[in-house]
């Protein structure tokens, strides 16, 4: 497959034109998600009286299409113009999103009807995610992943840090519903900085058609090549443990925070833009850290930072004891987010580019497909245990799927293996 220019690809990232718009584009499709994040909750409680039942319902809507389309559409992206299906996945999330105030403003806006955009935005979210790594490989060289991924991270979680906080401050000063508009435009800018990419005749953007085993045999390859390699296999089973924790306490968070600690949306908003802080934080520090541990090392450690931080917050009790989820959600919030800049970084350079789609949907369907079982399951525990309790329960597993770092085959590296390291 042809490379991209020299001269293109020996550019800073600062002056890469394409890696800019997609830079760009995502930052602001990332700060309307983040608004989304409050708003849909925030909407369900505050309008609809929603208890921990529907909370678990409307978090397994959104993760659920991952777990059921995943890995057909990962096999699906590997065959399309990676921007092309990034284009058309904004466009339809805009007109989803959008559907739910003009529902409002028409007097006919359900609960359903909630639960349905959250998964509509879900299968959206499917096809973006698988074709985004294709995308950031066209757009910034080999040599500049590390830090193209550490730029995106970065201004996603600084985008993540204002978002909750908009949210909040719409639904204080107007409502949940209309507060949805800012993610429908959000998709819009996206899409349209996407569409001005200038890529390289030579990437898997052309509209090109070459011949392409079956469906089915696409998949399997993909499921083949992560059951086949030690590290990616440890990664995916591992990443589901940790995102079912993850997903099962985040699912009844605003609840908790509306309900036990007594907070206003406002309020809410800027607690759950923390996590989002200490996401900024991580990405800031990935590449450092990688560069003075070693890239296994670093993990290592980013993930004994991300998961027993968790178990703080639990602890939060009204007034000053909002300090303990405060600081529970900054530090979970960084190791997660640094680790996920080096493990990219990783796999976009160790994947080749032919499979790279297929990789990314098969882990992420067990990485992902665990998160609508946890939405359910934190709704069922939550309604017959309690809030806290089941908040701690899922923290805890969080946490011991961080410490499985100490059993994995990183372990004794220093850094990340270039080649396949087989079984």
């Amino acid at each position: 497959m042809t490379s991209r220019p020299a001269p293109v690809a020996a550019l800073p990232l600062r002056r890469n034109r394409d890696f800019s718009l997609l830079w760009f584009g995502e930052g602001v499709s990332v700060l309307g998600n983040a608004t989304t994040s409050v708003l849909l909750p925030l909407l369900a409680v505050v309008a609809f009286d929603a208890g921990p039942g529907w909370m678990g319902i409307l978090t397994a809507a959104a993760w659920l299409p991952w777990l059921v389309i995943g890995l057909p559409a990962g096999a699906l992206v590997d065959r399309l113009p990676a921007r092309r299906v990034m284009v058309a996945s904004d466009l339809v999330a805009a007109a989803v999103l959008a559907s739910v105030p003009i529902a409002g403003a028409l007097g006919h806006l359900t609960l359903t009807h909630v639960v349905l955009a959250a998964l509509g935005n879900g299968v959206c979210t499917v096809f973006f995610r698988a074709a985004y790594p294709a995308l950031v490989r066209q757009v910034a060289p080999a040599q500049q992943q590390e830090q193209a991924f550490a730029r995106l991270f970065g201004t996603e979680s600084a985008m993540q840090v204002a978002g909750p906080g908009v949210g909040g401050l719409l639904a204080q000063l107007g409502s949940a519903a209309l507060g949805l508009v800012v993610d429908a435009a959000s998709f819009l800018v996206s899409a349209a900085c996407l569409a001005r990419l200038r890529l390289s005749p030579g990437g898997t953007d052309p509209d090109t058609v070459t011949a392409r085993p079956s469906l089915r045999t696409s998949i399997g390859e993909g499921v083949d090549y992560i059951r086949g390699d030690r590290i990616l296999r440890f990664f995916t089973v591992v990443g589901g443990a940790s995102n079912f924790g993850l997903t099962g306490y985040g699912a009844l968070l605003v609840l908790f925070l509306v309900r036990d600690l007594g907070l206003s949306p406002a309020a809410v908003g800027i607690v759950m833009a923390t996590g989002s802080i200490g996401g900024f934080l991580g990405a800031a520090l990935a590449t450092r850290v990688s560069a003075r541990l070693g890239s296994a090392r670093a993990l290592l450690w980013l993930q004994v930072l991300a998961g027993p931080t968790s178990l703080l917050i639990p602890l939060a009790t009204p007034g000053p004891g909002v300090a303990f989820l405060v600081a529970g959600q900054l530090l979970v919030g960084t190791g997660v987010v640094a680790g996920n800049v080096v493990r990219g970084a990783w796999r976009n350079r160790y994947v080749p580019e032919a499979m790279l789609a297929r990789q990314v949907t098969t882990a992420q369907v067990v990485n992902y497909g665990t998160m609508p079982v946890a939405g359910l399951v934190a709704g069922v525990l939550g309604t017959h245990f309690g809030l806290r309790p089941t908040i701690l329960v899922m923290a805890g597993t969080h946490t011991l799927a961080c410490l499985a770092m100490f059993w994995s085959p990183l372990r004794g590296l220093r850094e990340m293996p270039a080649q396949r390291s087989g079984r």
